[in-house]
């Protein structure tokens, strides 16, 4: 079974940073991508930002360009998610997610097969 880990999350103060970390284990497992959702108390499930295993191409929530930025570690199958200027609004539940081919689009959380547990981040004002 493949399991995917989140890690990094917590409390911050708005304009504080944040770095989150997702780690595969289970069995043998080559992603074609990985990235990251978030859901907010009472609200739908978002896209944030995903990377491509092969050449590293990154796709962003337009919103979060400039503050958030992912990347990926080929080597021990991670991934991680820095994220910068925090606001009371970023406060959610995030998951690591993974595509094991190319399922579908990037944005669209029924392409991902994979899915962590999710950890929380919560922004204070």
């Amino acid at each position: 079974q493949v399991h995917l880990t989140e890690s990094g999350g917590g409390l911050v103060q708005a304009g504080g940073s944040l770095r989150l970390s997702c780690a595969v284990s289970g069995r043998a497992f080559t992603s074609y991508v990985m990235g990251w959702f978030r859901q907010a108390p009472g609200k739908e499930r978002e896209y944030v930002a995903s990377i491509r295993r092969s050449d590293g191409r990154t796709n962003y929530l337009d919103s979060l360009k400039g503050r958030f930025t992912i990347s990926g570690d080929n080597a021990k199958n991670t991934v991680d998610l820095q994220m910068n200027s925090l606001k009371p609004e970023d406060t959610a539940v995030y998951y690591c997610v993974a595509q094991s081919t190319n399922r579908g689009p990037v944005f669209n959380s029924f392409s991902y097969d994979y899915w962590g547990q999710g950890t929380q981040v919560t922004v204070s004002s």
